[in-house]
Formats: structure tokens, sequence, C-alpha cells
């Protein structure tokens, strides 16, 4: 049987310190913040994490926690999404672009965690502060908690990325504390938890979609008929009344076939917005090789010989999506240029290759609304 579709909704932490299950003990799903590291070998570099227009930095977007049932190579699995902060980067609907996706897994008896589950009680003391290094060795950048190769040329202690986000930690204080405190004093090196270059975060609880029942899906077909049936004539009157030189102008057969496109992009948006009206805030769906994604459009679907195969030679199959409700958590709104998506529709390797070694990178697709479509 078909695996059924599993919701995602953001939550904030609560009370002081309630962000004690996002960290890598407790194998979190999350979005924003600085990324909980599953493996701590093979963390993707650098250059594998910048934008693929821009080239800046890009910023951890969220985590799922997915092992697969049955795989003992993949008792422990989490994808890894992180997204550029450039919204000029958004114009393009289509692959890779703004976005980098990862995959990490290990089996239950590795050389990080423990095989017995995490404790579901709060650890003992005030929550710590985000890792300067991974238990591994390997240090992390004090802007957005990713591999962190550079380091401060003053201090030395200080990791970074690269320059872009030295500078900015630069502008944001160190410039006062740097050289100024022993190298053994932990208070003065901690990391501060939130700047201006993270996402806000969150944890992300998963809930099964419930089905829907059938007279729902009647009338909403019916309904659906009557909108299209209610459009077409008031398009009909409406060249009727108005025949204007314009109009006139055009070819039948032409006009004809943008009024079907119209009328067929509208049908697959009110579905979508049906589909999701039961669960208005959820920001993920989840169906790792069963129902396809929930598309917003007909239009810039990938084809199958779009989505690459995996280096393993393996095709890439559906895995989740990430919903536009997950804008309203960003705060990533302005004026001008925003950062933006209908939906983001992340493809894995089927046979979800690779050891514990190794983070792979796996692929995205994005795709906008169609003009006059949105939410």
């Amino acid at each position: 049987m078909a695996p059924g579709v599993e919701l995602g909704f953001a939550a904030a932490a609560e009370g002081p310190g309630g962000a004690w299950r996002l960290h890598s003990t407790y194998f979190p799903s999350k979005v924003g913040g600085r990324p909980a590291w599953l493996g701590e070998a093979g963390l993707p570099g650098p250059a594998a994490l910048r934008c693929g227009r821009c080239q800046q930095p890009c910023a951890f977007l969220l985590q799922l926690y997915a092992p697969l049932p049955g795989r003992a190579d993949a008792f422990h699995r989490t994808l890894f999404v992180f997204a550029c902060r450039g919204a000029s980067c958004y114009g393009l609907a289509g692959p890779g672009g703004p976005f980098r996706v990862f995959r990490s897994q290990l089996p239950r008896r590795n050389d990080t965690y423990p095989e017995e589950p995490p404790p579901e009680e709060p650890p003992p003391g005030p929550a710590p502060a985000p890792p300067r290094r991974l238990g591994s060795g390997a240090a992390l950048c004090r802007v957005c908690g990713c591999l962190g190769p550079r380091c401060c040329g003053r201090c030395r202690r200080a990791a970074y990325c690269g320059p872009e986000h030295q500078a900015l930690d630069w502008r944001r204080g160190h410039r006062r504390s740097c050289g100024q405190h022993a190298a053994g004093d932990d208070l003065a090196n901690a990391i501060p938890e939130h700047n201006e270059f993270l996402f806000p975060e969150y944890e992300i609880l998963i809930e099964p979609e419930e089905p829907e029942f059938p007279a729902d899906t009647t009338d909403d077909e019916q309904g659906a008929g009557d909108t299209s049936k209610d459009a077409k004539e008031q398009e009909e009157l409406g060249a009727a009344g108005t025949a204007d030189q314009a109009f006139q102008s055009l070819d039948e057969e032409a006009l004809e076939a943008m009024a079907k496109h119209e009328t067929a992009e509208e049908k697959i948006f009110q579905m979508f917005k049906k589909r999701v009206a039961a669960e208005p805030e959820q920001i993920i769906r989840y169906c790792r090789g069963g129902e396809g994604p929930l598309w917003v459009s007909g239009e810039n679907r990938p084809e199958e010989k779009d989505i690459p195969n995996c280096v393993c030679g393996a095709k890439r199959i559906f895995e989740f999506q990430i919903m536009p409700q997950l804008l309203n958590h960003l705060q990533v709104d302005s004026l001008g240029e925003s950062i933006d998506w209908g939906t983001l529709v992340v493809y894995t390797c089927a046979d979800s290759c690779g050891g514990e070694s190794e983070y792979l990178e796996e692929f995205i697709w994005k795709q906008d609304y169609s003009m006059g479509c949105t939410l």
C-alpha cells in the first residue's frame, strides 16, 4: 500500500530553553536557526552551499528527520535545505538556483549517538550555546553554523565559512572581543544565538493528513465545474457585448486556446487551494515513494528527463515539498523584491545511497504561481 501524506507545521519553541529539542542529539525537524547536523563527517563545504545565481552563502532553511524503516544503514536520516538570502535570485523557476539540498544518514550503531532513543525531558541547567565545533573536531562558522575552514587571523579562535560571514561577525561585535580574553574563556568565546543572516527558528511538528470524504470531492468537482462554466459564460457575454477592434483582429482559434489554458490553470490552482484548505498552516507535505507533489500550476512542472539521476546511478523520486505558507514564518516580506515561491519540490535517491561519512546533494525544483493565481 502506498504511504500516506504527512504534513509538517511550524511551532515555536515554548518557554525558557524550550529549543532543547532542536539540537542534534534529539534528531529534530526544524526551520531556521543553524543546522542541527546529523553526521559529523563529510559536511558540505562553503563552495557547495553558495547560491547558484549570486554565489553568496546560502542560509539554512529547514531540515527533516526522515529515517527509512527496514533500512539498517538509514536508521537515522535527515534532509537539509539551504536557501539564498538575496530576493533577486528568486525570479526564475526551475531547478537548483538559490537552493541546495543535502542528505545524511547513519546506522543505529554509530560513533556519534547512543543506540538508545534520546530522553524526552529537557536536560538540566541552562540551554547550551551554539556549538563552535562538532564532536569530530570540525569547526563551525560563528554566523551560519556551517563548516568553518576559515579562522580569524587575529585571535585564531573564531571560525567562518568565508569572508562574507567573517566581515558580518566583525561588524556585529567580534572587533571588540577579538583577542581580549584567554583561550580557555568559553563564556567570552560564546556564539550569539541569533543574527540577521539566520531565518527565524521553529520546530516542525509532523501529523498525518486526514483523508477527504468522497462527498467533499464530489462537491468540489461540481463547484469547479460551475466556476469554469460561469467564467466561460461571462467571457462569452463580454466578448459579444464589447466586440472592439483589438479582439476582432485576433484569430478565433488563438482566443479559444488562450481561454482553455486559463481555465485549466484555474482548475489546477483551485484543486491546490482546496487540498490545502483543510490544514491551511501546513508548511511541509511529505510522501516518499507515494503520492506525488501538489502542484500550484500546470506550468513549469519537471519532466522525468529534468530530474537527474543520483551519483550512484539510481533515479530520484519525490520525497517532500515545501509549501508557500512557510514564507509567513520567515520574515522576508519587503516592498520591492521578496523571497518567494509557489512550491519547492525535493527529489532524492530512490536507493538512498551513501554511507555515514558523507553528505550527498539531492535535487530541488521551484515552481511559481501562474499569472493571476496567488493564495
